[in-house]
């Protein structure tokens, strides 16, 4: 079976001259890419870095985080994506759990000091760290914190002087992406990928999306450290197409590249949608689009989908998890609107299966009715990184992982994802997605945007509603529970409306997240305040 390395081989020894990376002023063609690719392999090899090993990517979007994956892929090692939000405690978490060997960091990227962060991580979480390699731009050479005084410290640059390393030693069951899930409700765990399951989803990915793409770019929206914008790589080498990179999300230099380049599509978040609509003044902005595939995570995509088509931009919806990769499934731009911009689709591989289960009494879900999604398909991880007794919970008796996530089948190997199963409501004994009464309080003319939450009040859970007031407008209970009586079952009905003017959020490798769990926090020490009182 082909290798991870294989596929850059492959681009290169078929269009050895052509562009593969744009960034900034520089080009790099696919002979360039693959020769720093092994370069960077014989110097990770020089740092003792082999089939197993962990390297550590504490980066942003460069030139570097692409060959270093792929000459890691080369040495059979396995690459772990660190946010470059991140900061001592959650560099320290990964890292020492981890066991990477090597960390790759830009150590003064948007003006951060990461060396200083780096210096207040823990010793211990530093124990089997051997090496650091420093990726800079510029002429700065940064110092190295005490903390780095016993670890061999080097720079990308360094490791290109190297001689490319001949042969692959990397193989389809070798491990080689690690992600990590949020940790909302426990410690992040590892995501671990083999080669076999990126490369088998690399082309089907480039088959599913080619005619989406024609012959235009890669777009890099997203950072690579998160599954999102990671499968942006593997997408483009597979189709050999050439992919532009930027370390950091700019709206108005984002659409300028899509203009530059011909891209024709590319992914998002809703907030980089909406960003990306404001910075173009053009009354159809960015004309040379055939679509946005997105993932909403704040706002209504109903609402982001009419704002964006008013502009003459068109709108799908994906799905995706660092578990089974992203673009598992995608809405066809060619259905109407309202179904188009939910999450879901058709599945990306035509050997994927989606099925729903019922998680109270256990039974599978027909076609329309909502439960638990089991999915599986070629990208499904090989499971949790030393962490045996999750990657058993996550899996079936016959091999379907559990999402986690609610949704409903549509047939066809068609589905719906509606939301996270945490964040659904259990109110009347009926299993309703807040979803639904947040779009209906969104229609109300004093309400900008809503989030619904379950509390507990006595032996009953009932729905519980924060809420920003439109521009001019002041939130009105009354009014508003009598806005939701008129088209909801009664316990649908939140108990309160409580008034903010933000809803508390964080940031991820996917975009900025509403902090639900946090709401509902909120929420319910309301409730039992009042209950007091």
């Amino acid at each position: 079976m082909p290798t991870v390395f294989g596929l850059l081989e492959r681009a290169a020894a078929a269009a050895p001259d052509t562009v593969a990376i744009h960034y900034s002023a520089d080009r790099w063609t696919w002979r360039e890419l693959e020769d720093a690719a092994r370069r960077t392999a014989a110097g990770l090899a020089a740092l003792g870095v082999g089939a197993g090993d962990r390297v550590a990517f504490w980066l942003p979007n460069t030139v570097a985080y692409v060959a270093a994956y792929f000459g890691c892929a080369q040495l059979g090692a396995i690459a772990v994506a660190v946010n470059t939000r991140y900061r001592a405690k959650e560099v320290a978490d990964i890292v020492g759990r981890s066991g990477a060997k090597v960390l790759m960091l830009w150590p003064g990227f948007r003006g951060i000091d990461f060396l200083s962060i780096l210096d207040e991580v823990s010793a211990d979480a530093l124990a089997r760290l051997e090496s650091v390699v420093l990726y800079g731009e510029g002429d700065s050479a940064p110092e190295v914190p005490g903390k780095l005084d016993r670890k061999h410290v080097t720079s990308w640059q360094a490791l290109l002087e190297h001689a490319p390393r001949p042969g692959n030693a990397g193989t389809a069951g070798h491990g080689c992406n690690m992600f990590t899930t949020s940790g909302t409700t426990s410690a992040p765990k590892f995501v671990l990928h083999q080669q076999r399951s990126i490369v088998a989803h690399a082309g089907e990915l480039w088959t599913n999306m080619a005619t989406l793409i024609g012959d235009g770019a890669v777009l890099q929206t997203l950072p690579f450290c998160g599954v999102f914008g990671f499968t942006s790589i593997v997408l483009a080498v597979a189709g050999r197409k050439p992919m532009v990179i930027t370390s950091a999300f700019d709206a108005a230099e984002t659409v300028q590249l899509i203009d530059t380049h011909n891209v024709r599509y590319l992914s998002a978040t809703d907030d980089m949608v909406m960003a990306m609509l404001e910075a173009d003044p053009r009354p159809t902005a960015m004309p040379g689009l055939t679509a946005i595939g997105f993932g909403a995570f704040n706002a209504s995509p109903e609402e982001l989908a009419e704002r964006a088509e008013t502009r003459g931009v068109r709108l799908i919806g994906l799905y995706g998890m660092s578990e089974v990769m992203a673009l598992f499934a995608r809405q066809d731009p060619a259905t109407p609107q309202a179904e188009r911009v939910l999450g879901g689709g058709q599945l990306i591989s035509a050997s994927a299966r989606v099925r729903v289960r019922h998680p109270d009494t256990g039974e599978l879900c027909p076609d329309g009715e909502s439960g638990e999604l089991e999915i599986r398909g070629p990208s499904l991880m090989a499971g949790y990184f030393e962490n045996a007794e999750a990657t058993a919970a996550a899996f079936t008796n016959d091999g379907y992982l559990r999402t986690g996530d609610l949704g409903y089948t549509t047939g066809e190997g068609k589905f719906v994802y509606v939301t996270r199963m945490g964040d659904t409501l259990r109110l009347g004994g009926f299993l309703v997605s807040p979803v639904e009464i947040e779009a209906h309080l969104a229609e109300h003319p004093s309400v900008e945007g809503a989030q619904v939450v379950s509390v507990r009040v006595g032996d009953a859970a009932r729905a519980y509603a924060f809420v920003i007031a439109a521009e001019g407008q002041s939130i009105d209970s009354a009014n508003l529970g009598a806005h939701c009586s008129e088209a909801l079952a009664r316990f649908k009905v939140p108990i309160a409306f409580e008034a903010l003017t933000a809803f508390p959020t964080t940031k991820g490798a996917n975009g900025t997240k509403i902090q639900r769990a946090k709401l509902r926090d909120m929420a319910q020490a309301a409730v039992d305040k009042g209950e007091q009182a």
